[in-house]
């Protein structure tokens, strides 16, 4: 039995097109198969939303199937079972998902396999994607990154025609050359035309007489290749760069397609970022943090002085301007905060007690307030 579409992405049918949006998209990442390998619970559920957001993204489909169903939008009188059969198939779903500019999971290749070909288009070369770590160092300034791919690229032989050299092309006898397949239905709701691409050509048109033995009539090879790429200065994580034409090569010829670059953010041995703000802790002994002192801290650019001034309590957090990372707009820079912690020895000299055991029966020594109800707000993350 066929499940609601609105059901299928756990929305009202009253849900409007960005909740809709909204709803595919988290149920997308979560039953991708990228992220379930294996799994055909979770491929078949990935086919089942992909294929009720195609319907309910389009107005005129949803309009149909709001009135008539499922019979509105598939062009017949029987119901359409998303779960079952291969009418909307796993690259219709991973297209579906490309279209919504989710990009891949990680990693360079056909993640995602290659999408059906429409009657006359030619195919362009599918997307690498990868992830890219970079420093903190890097961010702050921007780099030039050397990044070593494995894309296709057009065969050297047959230079992307796909056909041995000396070797002809000839009209493909099933679809006479038109590359497509047309049938004609009728049903309840008038006649329908469904135009297929050619299974015999692949929507060329025509067939190759003798294939390319160097790249099996593919007219591509896989190749190891080292691209350039510049990194901005102020990139996060979760940033994306396209390089255009950088991808892989379409079969027959057809255009290439982009390299997309995922930024990663490496940890840092010392900072923590913040968007444009890093974060620092720093270590003082109990005279630096009473008496004040100067001490010298790490930066992203190197090191500078810090003044602490006489009766800093632990936790206290001081800023230093500008010493920040810039941002990819490049506005002016962020700040760094240097938490202090006031360090307290874990064994003593005789010497030091003395001075400690005096300084405690002195004057003003103890705080006049021993009790507080001080701030917690995060608590749970310290624990």
């Amino acid at each position: 039995m066929a499940r609601d579409y609105y059901g299928i992405l756990e929305v009202d049918r009253s849900a409007t097109e960005n909740e809709i949006k909204k709803a595919y998209r988290k149920l997308a990442m979560k039953y991708h198969p990228d992220r379930n390998a294996g799994d055909k619970t979770a491929e078949k559920e990935f086919k089942a939303i992909s294929h009720a957001y195609s319907v309910l993204a389009d107005r005129e489909k949803k309009a149909r199937y709001d009135q008539f169903g499922e019979a509105g939008v598939k062009g017949s009188g029987g119901g359409f079972d998303p779960f079952a059969g291969d009418a909307f198939d796993l690259s219709d779903a991973l297209r579906t998902f490309m279209e919504q500019g989710f990009g891949g999971m990680g990693g360079f290749g056909d993640s995602f396999g290659s999408p059906r070909r429409r009657a006359g288009q030619q195919l362009r070369g599918s997307n690498l994607k990868l992830t890219l770590e970079v420093t903190l160092e890097e961010v702050f300034s921007g780099v030039e990154k050397k990044l070593k791919i494995k894309r296709y690229e057009n065969c050297e032989v047959c230079h992307g025609e796909g056909a041995e050299p000396g070797s002809s092309k000839k009209t493909c006898p099933v679809c006479q050359g038109q590359g497509q397949i047309r049938q004609v239905s009728r049903s309840l709701f008038g006649q329908f035309i469904n135009v297929q691409s050619c299974s015999n050509c692949n929507g060329e048109g025509q067939i190759i007489d003798r294939l390319c033995k160097s790249c099996g009539g593919s007219g591509r090879k896989r190749v190891s290749r080292t691209i350039s790429v510049n990194i901005p200065q102020g990139v996060d994580t979760g940033n994306y760069l396209t390089l255009a034409g950088e991808g892989n090569a379409g079969e027959h010829g057809a255009p290439r397609g982009d390299l997309i670059v995922f930024i990663q953010i490496k940890d840092h041995k010392y900072f923590v970022r913040d968007n444009r703000n890093i974060l620092i802790e720093v270590k003082v002994t109990f005279a630096q943090a009473a008496l004040g002192t100067e001490i010298e801290v790490p930066t992203i650019t190197g090191k500078a002085n810090l003044k602490i001034p006489a009766g800093i309590q632990s936790g206290k957090m001081l800023r230093m301007k500008g010493k920040g990372l810039p941002d990819v707009r490049g506005s002016r820079k962020g700040d760094q905060l240097v938490r202090i912690q006031v360090w307290t020895p874990s064994k003593l000299s005789k010497e030091q007690r003395t001075l400690l055991e005096k300084l405690e029966k002195s004057n003003g020594s103890a705080p006049t307030e021993r009790i507080g109800k001080g701030s917690f707000a995060n608590l749970s993350a310290e624990i």
